[in-house]
C-alpha cells in the first residue's frame, strides 16, 4: 500500500514537472525566461521544454483595451508572461492641451505600436504601456504648443507625423516601433466652437454668393450673345434682303431700258421710213413748198393750244392759207405711187 502512494506520488510529480517544462507558444507570442532570476532565452512560437523549478517565464505589465456593454471603452491591466509581437492599438484618454495662442482643447491619440525587441521591453522598462502612454501625452503636448489653434485644426497629418517620428525615437530603445500615431478628436472650447461654426455659416454663405453672382453672370452673357446674334442674323437677312431687291430693280430697270431702247430703235426705224417715204414724196411733188408750211403751221397750233387749263379757242386769220397747205399735203400723199 505504501508503495502503491510512493508510485502515485512520484506520477503525479513528473506530471507537474512535464506540465511546468512544456511550454506551448502561440504564433505571433513570445515567452521571456529566467533561469535563477537571469535572462536565459526566448521561447517562440511552438512547443518548448524548460526546466521546472530553475526556469521561469518572466512577466511583465501589460494593458487590453475593451468595450463594455454600454458602449465605454474600459482598460484593463494585467501581468503576463507571453509578449504580443503584433501590431498594437493603444487608444488614449482625452487631454487637455494648450496651444500657442493659450487655447485649452481635449485631443485624445491612438497609437498604433509593435514590440521588436521583447527583451529590451521587458527589460528596458517597468511598466510598457503606461511609459508609451505617459511620453504619448507630454509629447502632443510639446507639439500642440508649438502651433496655435489654426494650425492645430488643419495639420492633422503635419501633427501625426512628428509624434510619430518623436515616439519611435524615445521607444527605441524599449524595444518598441511606432508605426502610425492619429489624434482622433480635438476638441476646442465651446465658445470656440460657436465661432467656428459662424465662421464656416460665413464663408459658405460667401461662396453661394459669389456662385450665384457667376451664374447671373454666365446667364446674361449668354442673353446678350443670343440678342447679338439674333440681331447679326437679322441684319444678315435685311442685307440679304436689300441685295436681292437691289438686283431684281437693276434688272428690272435693265430690262425697261432695254424695251425703251428697243422701242427708241423701232420708232427711229418707223421714223426713219416715214421719212424716207416723205423726202421721195417731196421729191416727186411739184410744188413741196406748200408741204412744208402746212406742217410747220399745225405744230405751231399744237403748241399754242396745248396746256391742260388753255381755255383759249384759236382760229387762223387766213383759213384759205390752212387749205391751202392742207391741199398741199393731199397732194403730196396723193402723188404717192400705191403698192401692188
Amino acid at each position: 500500500m505504501g508503495f502503491l502512494i510512493f508510485l502515485g506520488l512520484v506520477a503525479l510529480f513528473v506530471i507537474i514537472l512535464i506540465s511546468k517544462g512544456v511550454r506551448i507558444i502561440q504564433q505571433a507570442e513570445v515567452t521571456i525566461v529566467e533561469r535563477l532570476g537571469r535572462y536565459h532565452k526566448t521561447l517562440e512560437s511552438g512547443i518548448n521544454i524548460i526546466v521546472p523549478i530553475i526556469d521561469k517565464p518572466r512577466e511583465i505589465e501589460w494593458r487590453y483595451t475593451r468595450t463594455d456593454p454600454a458602449g465605454r471603452t474600459v482598460y484593463i491591466s494585467s501581468r503576463t508572461s507571453k509578449i504580443d509581437m503584433r501590431e498594437t492599438l493603444y487608444d488614449f484618454p482625452k487631454q487637455n492641451v494648450i496651444t500657442k495662442d493659450n487655447v485649452t482643447m481635449e485631443i485624445n491619440a491612438l497609437v498604433y505600436f509593435q514590440i521588436i525587441d521583447p527583451v529590451k521591453a521587458t527589460y528596458e522598462i517597468g511598466n510598457l504601456p503606461d511609459a508609451i502612454q505617459k511620453i504619448t501625452q507630454t509629447t502632443l503636448r510639446n507639439v500642440i504648443g508649438e502651433l496655435d489653434l489654426d494650425e492645430t485644426l488643419t495639420s492633422r497629418d503635419t501633427i501625426n507625423g512628428k509624434l510619430r517620428i518623436i515616439l519611435d525615437d524615445a521607444t527605441n530603445k524599449w524595444g518598441v516601433k511606432i508605426n502610425r500615431v492619429e489624434l482622433q478628436d480635438i476638441v476646442p472650447p465651446r465658445d470656440i466652437q460657436d465661432a467656428m461654426e459662424k465662421q464656416m455659416r460665413a464663408e459658405r454663405e460667401r461662396r453661394a454668393a459669389i456662385l450665384n453672382a457667376e451664374a447671373q453672370k454666365k446667364s446674361s452673357i449668354l442673353e446678350a450673345e443670343g440678342e447679338r446674334e439674333s440681331q447679326i442674323n437679322k441684319a444678315e437677312g435685311d442685307k440679304r434682303s436689300n441685295i436681292l431687291r437691289a438686283e431684281g430693280e437693276a434688272e428690272a430697270r435693265i430690262k425697261k431700258a432695254e424695251g425703251d431702247a428697243t422701242a427708241r430703235i423701232r420708232t427711229a426705224q418707223a421714223e426713219a421710213e416715214a421719212i424716207r417715204l416723205v423726202t421721195e414724196a417731196i421729191s416727186k411733188s411739184s410744188n413741196p413748198g406748200n408741204y412744208l408750211i402746212a406742217v410747220r403751221y399745225i405744230e405751231a397750233m399744237k403748241e399754242m393750244v396745248s396746256g391742260k387749263d388753255n381755255k383759249v379757242i384759236y382760229l387762223p386769220y387766213e383759213a384759205t392759207g390752212i387749205l391751202g397747205s392742207l391741199s398741199g399735203i393731199k397732194e403730196l400723199f396723193g402723188n404717192e405711187p400705191k403698192k401692188p
